[in-house]
């Protein structure tokens, strides 16, 4: 069966080569709204119990435009971001299913380029809240090949964090408990199809530039369709769609709730069989609230151990 053999050896380098979760800027500043933990295609169909992967994670994203509800606000700005992970995943087996506990560091730095909302020109680096949790997939179908994963991540309040700088910092002076339910299957012996949902919870921030920040819920989904151009080689279009995460500062409701779309393209490449590189772009579609973003670039390097 062509179909099988394809899927199997596909799946199992689509596995290997990412995990679980690839986490973005927004895990280290809470000034770009977006997805939580944005995930990248092949996610969520798990490597053998026993791997361990070692990542390293690079992001450049420029913003040039505010939007309040849905309509560009009248003002310069100008914020860009320059963030990399270090992340340690190791697949494991428990009461016969797959899981991954992982441990997450973000670094990088953030610039606000031009002043605004009160805020003057300026700029934060270091290191980002340290984030631990995984995935544990309850199906894993190697015969169908379609797979359902759950995780649970935890972002603990240990980053650099300047309360005087408000949302310009890489900490967030606050926990988070980011949750998705994710579902995988190949459409045909050349194509495969992710879909996961995602709900995050956040702590208070109780020193934002004097005040304590509040955030609800935030809840979106993401979907990434691949075509395989073979067992070393995946194309892929992805979209991501965030809605709600409206915030208070000192009881105040800021009118901040997010409707915000972004698409984005990739490519992921084994260049030796334990090594594995993905390039990405993207830009944001539509804002409701927040930055735009312009363009994002990300580089990935994985290492199979």
């Amino acid at each position: 069966n062509n179909k099988g053999t394809f899927m199997t050896k596909s799946m199992l380098r689509a596995a290997v080569a990412t995990s679980a979760l690839c986490v973005l800027a927004t895990s280290v500043s809470n000034t770009v709204s977006a997805a939580q933990v944005a995930t990248d295609p092949g996610d969520y169909s798990p490597a053998p119990a026993g791997v361990d992967l070692g990542l390293l994670y690079l992001q450049h994203a420029s913003r040039t435009s505010v939007y309040a509800d849905g309509k560009k606000a009248p003002v310069e700005a100008e914020l860009t971001s320059n963030i990399g992970l270090l992340r340690w995943v190791h697949f494991m087996e428990i009461g016969g299913m797959i899981a991954d506990p992982q441990v997450i560091l973000p670094f990088g730095k953030v610039d606000l380029g031009k002043p605004l909302n009160g805020l003057p020109a300026m700029s934060a680096s270091g290191v980002g809240d340290p984030i631990v949790g995984g995935t544990l997939w309850v199906m894993n179908n190697p015969n169908t090949h379609k797979s359902v994963g759950l995780t649970a991540l935890l972002s603990l309040p240990l980053g650099d964090y300047d309360a005087d700088q408000g949302p310009v910092n890489v900490g967030e002076n606050r926990y988070k408990l980011i949750t998705q339910a994710a579902y995988v299957t190949p459409l045909t012996d050349t194509m495969s199809l992710d879909v996961i949902a995602e709900y995050t919870l956040f702590g208070n921030n109780d020193d934002f530039l004097g005040f304590t920040r509040k955030q609800a819920a935030q809840y979106g989904y993401q979907t990434h369709f691949s075509y395989h151009l073979s067992d070393q080689t995946r194309l892929a279009l992805s979209w991501f769609q965030d809605f709600g995460g409206e915030t208070t500062v000192a009881d105040t409701k800021q009118d901040d709730a997010l409707n915000n779309t972004r698409w984005q393209l990739g490519v992921a490449h084994f260049f030796a069989p334990d090594k594995q590189i993905l390039l990405q772009y993207s830009q944001d579609q539509h804002t409701e609230s927040g930055f735009q973003e312009d363009s994002r670039l990300n580089l990935r390097l994985l290492k199979i151990f």
